[in-house]
């Protein structure tokens, strides 16, 4: 049963009558462009074929009902015309509080709404299973209500209920990328402008992420360390951000600098570069070139940025070695663990799939989860 009949049936089940609507907002992976967000960079992230997925209808008062089908169908209800405040047991419904509470500063025009919420994105894998959320409940009210919100604000409201609802301090990449993903596509996105470019993936080519499944441990004290990092290197070149300083005067006065900030500065100007040729390479469809580039990428990450672990590592030189020069693989996310990326021809995936599942738990002691995804479309009806 696809998420859309599961939601659609259990929502005329539970509220006892039919859905008007069903919603869909994508997961995402980032091909290449890490830590840049932050540093008003660029990143180079498609929409996946794992999604959130909510059946809704609107309501004639100020209610609004949810059922969270993956989470034995608890509910929730809330008001409209109360203050919404954060639920004290149930996680997943400051999600959707969060995202109707900041609509409401946007436009207050809409009304209540039923909603069934089921989803597939992979939780704690670094795929964006709460942007995807935050992207489908925001996409519902605009679309029932005709909201005049486009893509990009859909995600920025879904970024802020995250960061000052739900309390995570995120970037706006994994939002934008649910909201305006395309299908066949990756997407070129300027973090400090919120501008994008359509970059067409190669024919043939499948997006595997492979969760190296090791827990991670230090990525919340170790991402807030890289982020001052960076932040006192942009302040050492009088700039707002690293997007401001070019590779020329860093390499000029880079001895000057704490030997820590330098790396990581480092890091960060070159993966800007790269990212910016990576959408190229892609477009022309030279994955010779875009493996070069996400090799260089996890280099940095690993020697400059410091935020690979050994079975990260493992589990690239494994891919690597399988697929030579016919494509790329690197590290994804934040870093301490979580998965990996590969671009691999479509012939080539079952070969990557036995070498990694013959050595890497061998290896490791851990046994990794495999994802053959499709660049796939952003939030729309389904």
């Amino acid at each position: 049963m696809s998420l859309k009949e599961k939601t659609q049936s259990l929502f005329a089940e539970k509220f006892g009558y039919p859905a008007t609507h069903t919603f869909q907002a994508p997961g995402r992976v980032n091909l290449i462009g890490e830590h840049t967000d932050y540093n008003d960079g660029f990143v180079l992230p498609c929409a996946i074929d794992y999604q959130t997925v909510i059946s809704a209808a609107p309501r004639t008062d100020r209610t609004v009902r949810v059922i969270a089908a993956d989470y034995d169908n608890q509910t929730d209800e809330f008001s409209l015309d109360a203050p919404i405040l954060a639920h004290d047991s149930q996680q997943w419904s400051n999600y959707v509080r969060g995202v109707v509470k900041h609509l409401l500063n946007r436009d207050k025009s809409f009304g209540g709404a039923d909603l069934v919420i089921s989803g597939n994105v992979p939780q704690g894998a670094g795929l964006s299973s709460s942007a995807s959320l935050e992207v489908a409940v925001g996409t519902v009210f605009q679309q029932l209500y005709h909201l005049p919100l486009d893509g990009a604000q859909i995600a920025l409201n879904g970024q802020e209920a995250e960061n000052q609802f739900v309390g995570c301090n995120c970037g706006i990449m994994d939002q934008l990328i649910s909201a305006l993903g395309k299908k066949d596509h990756a997407l070129l996105l300027d973090c400090r402008t919120l501008g994008t470019r359509a970059v067409s993936m190669p024919q043939g080519v499948a997006v595997i992420i492979i969760n190296s499944n090791f827990k991670r441990t230090l990525v919340g004290s170790e991402y807030n360390t890289r982020r001052e990092q960076c932040e006192t290197g942009a302040r050492f070149f009088q700039q707002p951000a690293l997007r401001d300083v070019s590779l020329e005067q860093f390499n000029a006065v880079a001895a000057e600098l704490d030997p820590l900030v330098a790396k990581r500065v480092r890091h960060v100007l070159t993966e800007n570069q790269r990212t910016l040729e990576a959408a190229d390479a892609l477009e022309k469809g030279d994955l010779q070139r875009m493996g070069e580039l996400m090799a260089a990428s996890h280099a940095s990450m690993r020697d400059d940025f410091e935020i690979t672990v050994p079975q990260i590592d493992t589990l690239v030189e494994i891919v690597k070695e399988t697929i030579g020069d016919k494509g790329g693989v690197r590290m994804t996310g934040g870093g301490f663990g979580g998965c990996i990326v590969a671009l691999v021809p479509e012939a080539l995936v079952s070969q990557v799939q036995d070498a990694v599942a013959a050595q890497y738990e061998a290896k490791t002691g851990i046994k990794e989860t495999f994802y053959v995804c499709k660049a796939s479309e952003g939030a729309g009806q389904c």
